[in-house]
């Protein structure tokens, strides 16, 4: 590739540093995967940057999570972006946690509190949710929306209900590519796609396929629709390492999406690649 690449999607963990639950039973990924395995991981790949997601531990160890990668940073400065994790169902009272939030530093720079997990699909819809995503707006954070494609419909209501939020859709809403189904995915993906205050990441699309079997055409009509609806200017790359290691290596998922959007001009690979992602977390510019 001749781009640099921005990861708008980096997890990095240690089960030991902090509790993360559901790594519990997984031998592939209940182990440490910090900044010097990814650099074996991306070898020969020129990642210039990365936004680092929370990973989900347990909550009493959230604000702790962000100050830590926060250090991080200080030793690895591709680390450039840091989503964290905040109780936004909480609503008023989360302002708590976001002023904690925002005085780790401004390499912090939005929330992701993950709805795919809830067993009711319109979760994100309770009064005191919508207040707590609201909120981001006044503290400069954006949300990271973490869902299946049947939460999509709700995900929509709350995105119109906060237009004054910046919104990042995690791994094109998680359909169901392992059996193939695009409707009502499809259908849902445009509706939102409609919503100006939205962005996609493409990431974390192989692990929703079979892990063992997928091909780069199985992908195909997922990617290309996000690609379509979304227009070039608000899509980017996302690696979900190591989550993605359930199906696939870094690499082989960087030369499966170049191949995918080889037909996109210069500029919109770029973009793709690493320009979104650097305007839409507010990340340092590079010079050209």
């Amino acid at each position: 590739m001749d781009y640099d690449i921005v990861d708008a999607h980096l997890h990095l963990w240690d089960p030991v540093r902090f509790r993360i639950p559901w790594l519990d039973g997984s031998d592939l990924l209940n182990r440490v995967y910090d900044v010097q395995a990814f650099c074996e991981h991306t070898a020969g790949l020129n990642v210039a940057a990365m936004v680092y997601v929370q990973v989900d531990a347990a909550s009493a160890y959230a604000l702790l999570e962000a100050q830590y990668i926060a250090q991080l940073a200080t030793h690895e400065p591709r680390i450039q972006g840091i989503v964290a994790w905040a109780p936004l169902e909480d609503g008023e009272c989360v302002r708590s946690i976001l002023e904690a939030l925002v005085a780790v530093g401004p390499l912090v720079k939005g929330v992701r509190r993950i709805l795919q997990s809830e067993s009711d699909p319109a979760y994100c819809l309770q009064p005191s949710f919508v207040r707590g995503v609201e909120l981001l707006a006044e503290y400069g954070l954006s949300f990271d929306i973490c869902i299946y494609h049947y939460q999509l419909p709700a995900v929509i209501e709350l995105v119109r209900q906060c237009p004054n939020v910046a919104f990042v859709l995690d791994h094109i809403a998680k359909p169901d590519i392992r059996r193939g189904v695009l409707d009502p995915w499809r259908e849902h993906i445009a509706t939102l796609a409609r919503l100006p205050n939205v962005t996609c990441k493409i990431s974390g699309v192989a692990t929703e396929a079979d892990h063992a079997r997928w091909t780069v055409d199985d992908l195909a009509p997922y990617i290309w629709h996000v690609l379509e609806v979304f227009g070039e200017d608000r899509v980017m790359f996302g690696g979900d390492w190591p989550v993605a290691l359930l199906a696939t290596s870094y690499r082989r998922w960087v030369e499966t999406l170049a191949t995918l959007t080889a037909s996109l001009s210069p500029e919109a690979q770029r973009k793709l690649w690493s320009d979104n992602a650097r305007r839409v977390y507010r990340l340092p510019a590079v010079a050209r």
